[in-house]
């Protein structure tokens, strides 16, 4: 059975992991890798969120969804919530990117990024769990002792 909070956990859990791998990837000097990292954290931060209303997408760009929630969201984190959204379109065409490259330019995913892209996208990452973690509190919704 769908239990929601199990699934907002799930993907708490699967952004927080992801963000930790993108800063990994940083250190390594792995900037494709690291920004793969931070667009898959921030894609799984607003599926958590989503997933507080509805079984989220298996889009790179859940933006919509978020925007759609918005209005079923608390009042007082209906704008970072908008903000989150923004922040996963942002990411979302480096999906494809990371994966793909630039075909057409005949540039790999490896030539594509640098440290400054790098950077950016960890930091956006970065604010999308600060957001997710503020919503999940201000929702009351944390792990429980038996979902450690």
């Amino acid at each position: 059975m769908y239990d929601p909070v199990d699934e907002v956990l799930y993907g708490g859990e699967l952004a927080k992991k992801y963000l930790e791998d993108a800063q990994e990837a940083y250190r390594r000097e792995d900037w494709r890798g690291s920004v793969a990292s931070a667009q898959f954290a921030t894609e799984n931060v607003a599926k958590a969120i989503i997933a507080i209303y509805r079984t989220p997408s298996w889009s790179h760009d859940p933006s919509d969804k978020l925007y759609e929630i918005t209005s079923e969201l608390p009042h007082d984190i209906r704008s970072i919530v908008r903000e989150l959204a923004k922040i996963a379109h942002t990411l979302a065409p480096e999906h494809a990117r990371t994966t793909y490259g630039d075909p057409i330019k005949r540039l790999t995913p490896w030539q594509l990024y640098n440290k400054e892209d790098s950077e950016r996208a960890i930091n956006l990452a970065r604010r999308a769990v600060e957001i997710m973690e503020e919503v999940l509190k201000r929702m009351g919704i944390r792990k429980t002792q038996d979902k450690q």
